[in-house]
């Protein structure tokens, strides 16, 4: 269990990031068709996991636009946005803002994905919501790096985590 904080107050995840070194956990989650995707299909590309509570909030949003504009530099790399969001509310939040080279993903059908990336906030108003994470996969779903914001209300340290690619 970590503890991160949500305007000052401290709030729970069900664990830890995994760590550096390790396999990434498989996961199934839900794309802006309502397709099912899992960690395979992106197999022989690095992945950026930009894991965060709720688009509709304006640090989700910031973080969200700030990889967009890194993916451009790296095409060799999928930039993947990770919320329990519905797919629609991504797709409308994407197109509204022209963001093209994200893609965002669903915990709608799945929560797995928090439980086994140790993101799933147990307690406090965001519970069964994502903590804010960012987790960097190689091409051999080798997690390279890996942030757990402390404070909700923060953002990710952008410039370590596009370094780590």
């Amino acid at each position: 269990m970590a503890t991160i904080t949500l305007q000052g107050n401290p709030i729970n995840t069900n664990g830890d990031l995994p760590a550096v070194g390790a396999t990434a956990p498989d996961f199934t989650l839900t794309n802006g068709e309502l397709a099912e995707v899992s960690l395979s299909d992106f197999d022989g590309k690095k992945k950026v996991l930009n894991i965060f509570p709720s688009i509709d909030t304006g640090i989700c949003a910031l973080s969200t636009k700030a990889f967009n504009e890194a993916a451009k530099s790296h095409p060799d790399t999928m930039f993947l946005t990770v919320s329990a969001d519905l797919p629609f509310a991504l797709g409308r939040f994407c197109g509204a803002e022209g963001l093209e080279t994200v893609q965002p993903l669903s915990m709608m059908k799945n929560r797995q994905f928090a439980e086994d990336y140790g993101v799933s906030i147990v307690d406090g108003p965001l519970a069964s919501l994502a903590a804010r994470a960012v987790v960097i996969l190689n091409e051999k779903n080798e997690i390279i790096y890996t942030e757990l914001v402390p404070e909700i209300a923060q953002e990710p340290d952008y410039n370590s985590a596009i370094a780590a690619l």
